[in-house]
């Protein structure tokens, strides 16, 4: 059974329910999940016969976390989190909120849910005809809330986003990143305790993607919400989540904090997805590469990967004497998730008598004192 706080592995297989008592006992973390999955799986009837979106999902999201799904095109990630609010029904397994089945809920108490799980979506669902107050504002109405404490709800809320002077805007006189901060307040207005994100930066730019990801952070931190989200961006990933799940045709394959997934990718997916967040290897080094070393100065080129506490940054000086020889910083950048450094280096190491093997270990053995790492050969330059 693979659940979500337990140490970052790639999934194991779908857990039974006996299994699922068993961990709930030796875990107890599972009672006090905000939201819980087991067995989920949901399957859509297609015109080519049935379709599964999701096989045995066992998960546990915990209270103020913010938690990331992330999948390519199809992995399941819209149909996983809609079952959050019912908004799809599964055709297997169990949703628990606060440890409650919300599995046999009648309308009333649907309604009753959905109130206490605002959502976002990318393409921000406002209604054109009606200003940024009035879209705001129209679920307390439908609610029966009375005027005096809905004018002061969405003062409240317009300020908190940071849109008090748009109030009497239409949304085609905003900007996306304004439609959204509409979205966001709209879903905030009933206080709830779950903020699910449905690709809710997709349709942003790079600038406004991260002011919204700063709104969502301050939300998370002010209003203590868990915010559940998914996206197919890992940078989103980085930016903003304390743990993610990554999906691949309706299976979790990886999931853990976010450091430990971004530091060492288990799975192809994963690794696929981090593809375009990861220092390359530059391009005119790649022309240079050779797999043999073709004269007596070519330099063996050391790939490094590294992930550890951040105050624990690797002694560079100490590991070059560890290879000995010569030695040169080809490339590399370190950056710090959640109080951790990941890193990669670029080495060169030329005029040493050891062999391109003893130098890979070396370099391991250096790194593993602290770090989490990997060390590939990547051939020889000249």
């Amino acid at each position: 059974m693979s659940v979500a706080y337990l140490a970052h592995t790639p999934s194991g297989q779908p857990g039974h329910p006996l299994q699922s008592a068993q961990q709930a006992e030796l875990h107890p973390e599972l009672n006090r999940a905000h939201v819980r999955f087991i067995g989920l799986t949901k399957t859509y009837q297609g015109q080519q016969g049935p379709v599964h979106a999701l096989h045995a999902i066992d998960l546990a999201i915990q209270h103020g976390e913010v938690f990331g799904i992330i999948g390519r095109s199809g992995a399941g990630k819209s149909s996983l989190i809609r079952t959050i609010n019912r908004l799809e029904q599964p055709s297997g397994g169990r949703v628990l909120i606060d440890q409650v089945d919300i599995g046999d809920f009648d309308e009333n108490r649907l309604v009753e849910l959905r109130r206490r799980i605002g959502m976002i979506f990318q393409h921000f669902n406002l209604m054109s005809a009606k200003t940024v107050w009035q879209n705001v504002e129209l679920p307390l109405k439908v609610a029966g809330v009375p005027r005096e404490q809905r004018e002061r709800k969405v003062r409240e809320l317009l300020e908190l986003v940071g849109l008090k002077d748009k109030h009497q805007a239409y949304p085609a006189q905003l900007s996306g990143g304004q439609k959204q901060r509409v979205g966001i307040a709209r879903a905030l207005v009933h206080d709830p305790a779950i903020l699910l994100c449905d690709e809710a930066t997709s349709a942003l730019d790079p600038e406004t993607t991260q002011s919204i990801l700063g709104l969502l952070k301050q939300i998370n931190q002010r209003l203590g919400l868990t915010i559940v989200l998914i996206t197919h961006e890992m940078a989103v990933i980085r930016d903003i989540c304390d743990r993610v799940v990554v999906l691949e045709h309706g299976r979790i394959v990886e999931q853990g904090p976010v450091w430990e997934v971004f530091g060492n990718p288990q799975h192809e997916v994963s690794k696929t997805l981090l593809a375009p967040l990861q220092h390359d290897v530059p391009q005119e080094l790649q022309h240079r590469l050779q797999a043999r070393p073709q004269s007596a100065d070519a330099a063996l080129v050391l790939r490094l990967w590294f992930t550890g506490r951040s105050s624990d940054e690797p002694d560079l000086a100490a590991l070059f004497n560890t290879l000995g020889g010569r030695v040169r910083l080809l490339h590399g950048g370190v950056e710090r998730i959640q109080g951790h450094a990941l890193g990669q280096l670029l080495l060169a190491v030329s005029g040493s008598s050891l062999d391109a093997e003893e130098q890979r270990l070396r370099a391991q053995h250096f790194l593993h004192k602290q770090w989490t790492q990997q060390v590939e050969v990547l051939g020889y330059v000249v």
